[in-house]
């Protein structure tokens, strides 16, 4: 890997389909890992099926949080990319790529993007 990444950097990390920004906490090269602490999101995970993607006849259409402030994740390092620049407060972070997946799922408008628009209103009572 040609920009090595170490302990207490600070980097973008997608994880499942969210991302995020964090600190890694420890990397291990073993197994192309590095465990990240959550410090912003930058993009909300997506709801429904993973599996089944733009579709609502699936026999659960899944229900994403993002991570939350300090929590830690295993990421793999291909998908870990160092950051710089400030790093936006959490709870403001998370309000942005909440209210930016919804306008884009309004500007969707198919059968998927109502039901994941309907699903992103129910996680995010959670939030605030």
């Amino acid at each position: 890997m040609e920009n090595k990444l170490a302990e207490g950097q600070i980097v973008t990390g997608i994880y499942k389909t969210g991302k995020y920004t964090g600190e890694i906490i420890s990397v291990n090269e073993a197994r192309s890992t590095a465990v990240v602490k959550v410090l912003a999101v930058n993009k909300h995970p997506v709801q429904g099926d993973l599996h089944n993607p733009g579709s609502t006849n699936v026999p659960l259409f899944h229900e994403r949080k993002a991570l939350s402030f300090n929590e830690k994740t295993n990421i793999p390092l291909a998908y870990i990319k160092p950051y710089t620049g400030s790093v936006p407060e959490y709870d403001s972070s998370l309000k942005t790529a909440v209210e930016k997946q919804k306008k884009e799922l309004e500007e969707d408008g198919s059968a998927w993007a109502k039901k994941a628009l309907e699903t992103l209103e129910e996680v995010a009572k959670d939030y605030y």
